[in-house]
């Protein structure tokens, strides 16, 4: 019953905080952190309130924050994926590789493993890159995430299994491959 009540005033402090939005921003963040600690599981007000940090030119705080919300709710796969956006957002790639990554471990998520994939191909590993990109292809990535694979594999040297996953991919679009 209490986690219900909780519930409803942190929704009315993020619709309340929707309304501020265009006349006071600092107001309306200040009701959005507000909304996002009587929560009490993830939701969109906390994508809401990182959100919110970055549209006020504070990358690092929105990091900050989002690492905070994956403190409380560390089980959270959502909340870890938010924490890698706001990382790669503050030029921190290799703690966004860490939040990715540990998402990948909870369960399989083809967004996260394309976004670690580019992360690791940033890098110059593309080993590693290819392989986040087989796993996001496999849980879902579609035809984006094969030829991700493909271009790795071929920036890895692995040329057949590049022309494999080329193979496929024509298969699937229907379409020529291009070098693009």
């Amino acid at each position: 019953m209490l986690g219900g009540i909780v519930e409803k005033l942190s929704e009315a402090a993020a619709r309340h905080a929707a309304r501020l939005d265009v006349r006071d921003r600092e107001a309306a963040e200040r009701w959005l952190r507000l909304a996002a600690a009587l929560a009490p599981r993830f939701t969109h007000v906390h994508r809401d309130a990182v959100a919110a940090r970055r549209r006020a030119g504070d990358r690092l705080g929105a990091a900050v924050l989002a690492q905070r919300f994956v403190q409380r709710f560390n089980t959270s796969a959502d909340a870890l994926m938010l924490l890698g956006e706001a990382c790669v957002g503050a030029f921190r790639p290799h703690d966004a590789l860490q939040a990715y990554e540990r998402v990948l471990q909870m369960e399989e998520r083809a967004d996260a493993a394309m976004a670690a994939g580019h992360l690791y191909a940033q890098r110059g590993d593309q080993v590693n890159a290819g392989a986040r990109y087989a796993r996001a292809f496999a849980a879902g990535g579609g035809p984006e995430a094969l030829q991700a694979n493909a271009k790795a594999l071929k920036a890895a040297g692995d040329g057949s299994a590049a022309e494999r996953a080329i193979a496929l991919w024509k298969q699937i679009t229907g379409r020529e491959w291009t070098e693009a």
